[in-house]
């Protein structure tokens, strides 16, 4: 990372489009002091600029093309105009310490894998996510949703990213893993389930073995590994049943609304503000699609935050291991 480098933000990603990307860029400049740099169409973010009174505050390179929410993959990566490529060109560059977008996510991360490009030895990213566990500490969820279908071999080297990220950001020093299945014994899960496994057990790593759904929130490992389709469903069930659970707890009147609003803010998107993409040669932070403005805001925040820690280096020498 460059030293004192902003934070280059998708104005047109997301889909609020520039209306809540700006706004959150205003905000992660006045309220916490993040430098942003914007790419998108300049006149349309422009125009959003001067309605908050920013124009002079905030950068604006221009994007000619922008990759709608339905666009996917390879697809996206193929269109070198886009305020995607053109904010990955800029990290890759030097020119922005990380970059954010609200974005497609498959879109996000094939466009950074070409534009950024991945660590040395990494062979497909993933997204990280930092849950709050009972214990009231902290698990991290890898892959989260870049990779829905990968191989064994890339399932057992998230585990390695997510160690990484662990020693790198949440201070851990040996992080202890575990791999989502069906059941806790040994040999249970499907095919890729039991073959990443078995892989996990020959990697210097503290392999705990599986685990299962009801391990993810209770703090028994500090790295959830499992695919990018698995992943992205736990992580929005646990979004649902949190707030679920807090609107019955609210119903019945058993809590104040002080607490409960103070446990929903532990698993609401504008706190952790996005996923770090894991695997690339510079920090990339994915928002939800329909992130207001207030958790783009935290998304800048936080890629602020992983560029200042420089992961990226811990990560690429864990990554590095062979796996099998």
């Amino acid at each position: 990372m460059t030293a004192g480098a902003p934070v280059v933000l998708d104005a047109m990603g997301g889909d609020h489009g520039p209306a809540e990307t700006v706004a959150g860029a205003v905000a992660a400049r006045r309220a916490h002091g993040v430098p942003v740099v914007l790419v998108g169409a300049r006149d349309e973010v422009g125009r959003e600029l001067r309605r908050h009174g920013a124009a002079r505050e905030i950068a604006v390179v221009h994007a000619e093309d922008t990759v709608p929410m339905s666009e996917r993959g390879a697809a996206a990566a193929s269109r070198p105009a886009s305020s995607l490529a053109v904010g990955c060109e800029l990290v890759d560059r030097g020119a922005g310490g990380a970059f954010v977008s609200a974005g497609s996510t498959g879109a996000v991360v094939a466009s950074a894998v070409r534009g950024i490009g991945r660590s040395g030895g990494v062979l497909r990213p993933a997204l990280a996510v930092a849950l709050p566990t009972l214990p009231g500490g902290t698990s991290v969820l890898v892959d989260a949703g870049a990779t829905a279908d990968p191989s064994p071999a890339m399932v057992a080297q998230f585990a390695l990213l997510g160690a990484g990220y662990a020693r790198a950001v949440l201070g851990r020093a040996d992080p202890v893993v575990g791999l989502l299945s069906i059941g806790s014994e040994p040999g249970k899960g499907n095919r890729l389930t039991q073959r990443a496994a078995e892989l996990l057990g020959a990697l210097p790593l503290r392999f705990h073995g599986n685990i299962e759904g009801h391990d993810v929130l209770a703090g028994t490992v500090d790295v959830i590994v499992t695919d990018g389709f698995t992943g992205n469903v736990v992580l929005k069930t646990v979004e649902g049943c949190v707030r679920t659970a807090l609107a019955m707890v609210a119903r019945a009147g058993i809590a104040s609304p002080e607490r409960l609003a103070e446990v929903a803010c532990l698993y609401d998107p504008e706190t952790h503000g996005g996923a770090a993409l894991l695997g690339l040669r510079g920090t990339v932070v994915v928002a939800h699609g329909l992130s207001p403005a207030a958790t783009i805001a935290r998304a800048c925040v936080v890629a602020h935050t992983l560029a200042g820690r420089d992961p990226a280096g811990g990560i690429e020498a864990a990554a590095g291991e062979r796996v099998p």
